[in-house]
């Protein structure tokens, strides 16, 4: 008997910017549009049997068929609609994520290593740079605009987008992130890395925050994040650097994708 072919493949590759989102894209399309329209279409198949029949004499009643097929494809509709509306969101934060991951890619010819997408406990971190600087947590937030003027905030330690509160508060998420990788890694190398998060806002007017905030993050524009990482003073070795980002490759190859 002819053994089976195996991949020969030993590690899944790495996660690229918004594969999660991606994911979850899809799981809306075939969990909601295609399913629905199947549900549609036999109904629509029944109705025509049922004409059919009715036309030729046939003791069937289509009246109550037709009701049936258009309550379904109303339904077919109205689930369009709501799955289209998630989709658009989720791609826009898709595309903020690719964006900042582009504008992080040229930190790699400094000797960062640069990892997206990173799974976590229920979550998952949007992007990880590790480089002589330091180990950074980068969240993405990627939030249409309702003017063109409209600008990001910072009042203590709370963020305003379009003098708006966010509703979900992205300080306490980084900062979650933060102490999720510090552990993650240090439980890993055996060493306290130095990790720092930062937040940012692809296409907004990010104001600097007040003199003496202790958001203890940055709030920028993504397009400043690879200079705020230059400008910081070397904390890591490069075997450091080498020790960490395999450690975090690993952890990434054997985890199961984040849920969101």
């Amino acid at each position: 008997m002819a053994k089976k072919a195996q991949s020969p493949l030993k590690n899944k590759p790495l996660r690229y910017p918004g594969q999660s989102l991606d994911e979850e894209i899809q799981n809306l399309i075939d969990d909601k549009i295609v399913s629905s329209y199947w549900f549609a279409a036999v109904f629509v198949l029944i109705t025509i049997l049922e004409w059919a029949a009715y036309l030729g004499k046939w003791p069937r009643q289509p009246g109550a068929f037709t009701v049936v097929a258009l309550i379904a494809v109303a339904y077919c509709v109205w689930q369009f609609f709501k799955v289209r509306k998630r989709t658009r969101a989720l791609r826009l934060g898709r595309d903020g994520e690719r964006l900042v991951g582009q504008f992080l890619e040229g930190l790699r010819t400094h000797g960062a290593r640069i990892f997206h997408d990173v799974p976590g406990a229920g979550f998952n971190l949007d992007h990880v740079v590790i480089a002589p600087q330091g180990v950074f947590v980068i969240e993405t937030k990627t939030i249409a605009k309702p003017y063109p003027k409209a600008k990001v905030t910072i009042a203590g330690e709370q963020l305003f987008v379009a003098d708006r509160r966010m509703e979900r508060d992205p300080v306490q998420q980084v900062r979650a992130q933060v102490s999720w990788l510090t552990q993650v890694l240090e439980e890993s190398t055996g060493r306290r890395l130095p990790v720092r998060g930062a937040v940012v806002f692809p296409g907004w007017f990010v104001e600097p925050p007040p003199s003496g905030s202790s958001l203890g993050l940055w709030v920028l524009e993504p397009k400043a994040i690879p200079a705020f990482i230059e400008r910081e003073p070397e904390r890591l070795p490069l075997s450091d650097v080498s020790l960490a980002a395999y450690h975090l490759s690993r952890y990434i190859q054997t985890s199961e994708k984040p849920a969101r």
